[in-house]
């Protein structure tokens, strides 16, 4: 008998915890609802910004709060994950490397939009800017970006930049030829509605010619130019507009972040400035420590003698007056080096702006586009033979055998250089980049 007590005590004791263990669980769901029911997703991204005036007077060095968004478990968890566990043998991995250059299975992860942490340095935080600022067009150009990398750079500039500065974003699509990138991505832009200008160009113009088209369509006071896979940073065009506020011939560039094309994590980069080789390959250059140490220290703007062109911002007007892009330029690359040489030498200044922040994802194509190599190589021609003077030797001491090759007409540049009294390719050595040493056999 004693026994059979025993028994129903430890059973019952069991069904007891079984329940317990339920109505918590029960409770704690129903709780949970009731918070995230007293949570509204707002209609648009700027349904947090209705009050135009009141963001006015909050003064421009103040950052505005990204739109209010509940996350499921899910996503929240795989937000976690996205840059972990790289699965190298999944072949969708290798697809997204093979089509866009980076790692598409973690881009979906990460979604339409997602923060990043904040890289500047602390000197920057305490930076005021003025309430009246020009006011900005931000162009970006696309064809067949991965749909996910695209939203999110747009996102990250409607979310982090005051609404009463951005004029408005124009996406000029480069005749895309993926399906997500039309029906789909006009759906999802409707939520951007009265700030997004979408240009589908009816035949593939490249990098150059849709970036001018895009141009042609501004009418904010500056343009700023944006490769469609970025994300910008806090307090991002502020300093950037304040620069060319001060001088319209100032051009100007965010330091450039790293998104890993692996993980996607986003990595600061050193403040670093933008040079070249005699090959015309850009690459990043170490900052003198003069530069560091004016008045604002590591905050002040740095001279960089060119620019890697994925994204610089620059008055509409003063784009317009020093010949915009070389009409003649094919498809994609040279265009940086040849508007770099160009704004110092026709009496500018081109400035990296280190409180600027922007990522930008290191793609690593797997392709070799022959099209795109050869337009790269006709485009630099074109810049050697319009700006290098006797210099150009020096290019062809080190590629030879594109000394015969075709460049075109470049009767109209050569006339531009002219009207606008540009300098000597020796003054741009002197002056800007003594460092680029010529070998004076060859001189």
């Amino acid at each position: 008998m004693t026994n059979i007590i025993i028994q129903c005590l430890f059973y019952g004791a069991i069904m007891f915890g079984i329940w317990t263990a339920l109505l918590f669980t029960s409770f704690h769901h129903n709780h949970g609802n009731n918070e995230q029911k007293k949570i509204q997703k707002p209609e648009s991204i700027w349904s947090l910004e209705k009050n135009e005036h009141q963001q006015d007077t909050r003064g421009s060095e103040q950052t505005p709060e990204p739109h209010l968004r509940v996350e499921s478990p899910d996503e929240a968890e795989s937000k976690d994950l996205a840059g972990k566990d790289v699965n190298y043998s999944d072949p969708e991995l290798a697809r997204g490397f093979s089509l866009y250059g980076f790692n598409t299975v973690i881009s979906r992860r990460l979604g339409k939009e997602r923060e990043v942490p904040d890289t500047r340095n602390k000197m920057c935080l305490k930076k005021h800017y003025p309430k009246y600022l020009p006011t900005a067009s931000v162009i970006i150009c696309f064809y067949n970006e991965e749909f996910n990398a695209l939203f999110r750079t747009v996102s990250s500039v409607v979310n982090l930049t005051p609404r009463y500065i951005l004029e408005e974003i124009i996406l000029v699509d480069d005749m895309s030829e993926y399906d997500d990138l039309k029906e789909k991505l006009d759906y999802y832009l409707e939520v951007f509605r009265g700030k997004i200008k979408l240009i589908r160009n009816k035949k593939r113009e490249g990098l150059i010619r849709a970036r001018l088209i895009g141009a042609s369509h501004a009418s904010g006071d500056v343009l700023v130019f944006l490769d469609s896979h970025c994300e910008v940073n806090r307090v991002w065009l502020e300093p950037l507009l304040f620069a060319i506020s001060k001088d319209s011939k100032v051009v100007v560039c965010p330091v450039i972040d790293v998104i890993n094309d692996m993980t996607l994590e986003y990595m600061p980069s050193p403040v670093v400035r933008g040079a070249f080789n005699w090959q015309l390959q850009f690459k990043w250059d170490n900052v003198f420590s003069y530069e560091m140490e004016g008045p604002e220290g590591p905050t002040g703007p740095i001279r960089s003698p060119a620019m890697a062109g994925g994204v610089f911002a620059i008055q509409r007007q003063y784009f317009n007056e020093i010949g915009q892009y070389d009409k003649g330029m094919n498809l994609w690359g040279g265009e940086n080096l040849e508007l770099s040489l160009r704004i110092w030498m026709c009496g500018g200044q081109l400035l990296i702006i280190p409180c600027s922040r922007v990522g930008h994802i290191s793609k690593k194509h797997t392709q070799n586009n022959f099209k795109l190599m050869q337009s790269l190589i006709y485009n630099n021609l074109r810049l050697v033979h319009v700006w290098l003077d006797e210099y150009k030797e020096q290019f062809f001491l080190q590629r030879p055998g594109l000394k015969s090759m075709n460049y075109g007409n470049i009767s109209e540049r050569v006339e531009l250089r002219k009207r606008l009294g540009c300098k000597s390719f020796q003054w741009y050595l002197d002056t800007v980049f003594p460092e680029l040493e010529p070998s004076m056999d060859n001189i």
